[in-house]
């Protein structure tokens, strides 16, 4: 029998941009308006890099008027300078929940980050004994290696020693993009997970070149082959709790996506639930939703569920082409499922 309403917890997202200033104001409402708390990325310019930095970021957040009821989680940015004390401090006094390892020139804003692995062991060894999560952007950034490639060689050259070295270290790989991570993260012991972005969920590498070149479908890591993308859908639905909802948001204006050097990222905020539960569906695992949206990611960062639920609807949805500058994730698409609000145990609906 075909779903007409679906509710579950309340979800999170466990890897968002929210950006800062004039943006952050735009894009905060959509994330705010659905997950109940999220892991804020530090990679602003100039990036979260100190307790100080995390700490009036998370204000700014608060500040902005767009999520009475939304907890934004705050990280750090890692530098080859980082201090082990100052991420103790920030860990211990309730201002980060986790330390984010951007290789450097890996993406937007990682031109501060780090070099060598080698040169942080000191804070990952402090993070390991204190139990602060790593939260770990899986590519190289060699020139001689192919940038399809990329994740598949982090994890050999870099993550597989790192889980070796570091055994009791809380990793996550976030937005992973193939077969390789998938298996890697499912081989591992409970120490290390995975959160999955619904754009890769939902396209693959065709996705960019399709007329031809399409900036509002890349990101980083890019998409890949269809292989891969079969293989993320199968762990999404798959009910082990290592893979959970993260949606990699990543807001930029029409102007600095579609110009000479596009930036990468996919703003999928006003669309994520609805595109997850699409894909759910399509896997014939609806019932399967709200472990991965709601449960898994907060039992790895040892958090209770939201209390409250949200509410989706069978009802005909069509992604606007733009919001305000920007072009969101299948933009002008008709999706078969919409977010109907938000509903307190004890109150009913709130929104």
């Amino acid at each position: 029998m075909t779903e007409t309403s679906l509710t579950i917890r309340r979800p999170d997202d466990w890897h968002v941009h929210l950006r800062d200033g004039d943006r952050l104001a735009m894009v905060l409402g959509e994330t705010a308006r659905v997950f109940g708390r999220a892991i804020v990325m530090p990679n602003l310019s100039p990036p979260v890099t100190t307790v100080k930095d995390a700490a009036a970021y998370r204000n700014r957040i608060r500040q902005s008027g767009k999520g009475a009821r939304f907890v934004p989680l705050m990280t750090l940015y890692l530098t080859d300078a980082t201090d082990p004390d100052e991420v103790e401090k920030g860990f211990r006094g309730g201002v980060i929940v986790a330390c984010k390892l951007y290789p450097a020139h890996a993406t937007t804003n990682s031109e501060h980050g780090v070099t060598d692995v080698a040169r942080i062991r000191p804070v990952l060894a402090r993070m390991e004994k204190v139990g602060l999560p790593l939260l770990v952007h899986g590519e190289v950034t060699d020139t001689d290696v192919d940038v399809f490639d990329r994740e598949a060689v982090f994890i050999e050259r870099i993550l597989a020693p790192l889980v070796r070295d570091f055994p009791a270290l809380r990793i996550v790989f976030e937005h992973v993009t193939t077969k390789d991570a998938v298996d890697f993260v499912a081989a591992q012991a409970k120490t290390v997970a995975a959160t999955i972005t619904p754009h890769h969920l939902m396209i693959n590498r065709n996705a960019m070149f399709r007329g031809g070149f399409r900036p509002h479908a890349y990101c980083l890591p890019v998409a890949k082959r269809e292989v891969h993308r079969l293989a993320l859908r199968k762990a999404a639905v798959s009910g082990n709790p290592k893979f959970f909802l993260g949606t990699d948001s990543a807001p930029h204006a029409v102007a600095t996506k579609e110009s000479a050097c596009g930036c990468a990222g996919i703003y999928n905020a006003p669309v994520a639930m609805s595109a997850y539960a699409t894909v759910f569906e399509e896997e014939g695992a609806l019932d399967r939703l709200e472990n991965f949206a709601s449960h898994f990611g907060a039992e790895f960062y040892g958090m209770p569920v939201n209390e409250d639920s949200l509410m989706l609807e069978r009802a005909p949805f069509t992604v606007p082409e733009r919001i305000g500058d920007m072009v969101p994730f299948l933009a002008g698409e008709t999706l078969n499922w919409r977010v109907a609000g938000l509903a307190s145990p004890t109150k009913g609906p709130v929104l």
